[in-house]
């Protein structure tokens, strides 16, 4: 019995690290982005996404990062996770390529969502997006 049960919880040891590596958050990085094309009910892969932070005495923005979406439409791994991160940035999703590739015509050749990071909480700012709108809000 007592090898059955030390089985189980390794089991589930490692059903729990699989299922957090898989899906949860690397708590490396405070910042997170995906695109759902809600057109095509898929993740937008290989849209190119920019990180600026804007400087608070120049009022001017600073390039921090630009990363593709991967296969599943996401960038896990921006802004690596430090004490003074906190701020206002803006995300650039460069979408007009995406609806090239796809041979769909759009309205936007790109989306710039601003927002500000307080404390040391992981943000996670996603799009749905279609040709003639899209959407944005502050995920987990």
């Amino acid at each position: 019995m007592k090898n059955y049960l030390i089985l189980f919880m390794m089991a589930v040891s490692t059903s729990l690290f699989v299922s957090t590596q898989s899906f949860g958050q690397a708590s490396a990085h405070q910042l997170s982005s995906h695109i759902l094309d809600v057109s095509k009910g898929q993740p937008a892969s290989d849209v190119t996404i920019r990180l600026e932070r804007l400087n608070p005495q120049s009022k001017q923005w600073v390039r921090v990062d630009e990363k593709a979406t991967d296969r599943n439409g996401r960038i896990s791994d921006f802004l690596p996770a430090k004490a003074e991160n906190g701020g206002t940035y803006k995300l650039t999703f460069l979408v007009d390529e995406y609806f090239r590739k796809n041979g769909v015509a759009s309205f936007y050749p790109f989306i710039e969502v601003v927002f500000e990071i307080k404390g040391s909480d992981h943000y996670h700012i996603p799009i749905t997006l279609s040709p003639y709108g899209y959407s944005t809000y502050r995920g987990s």
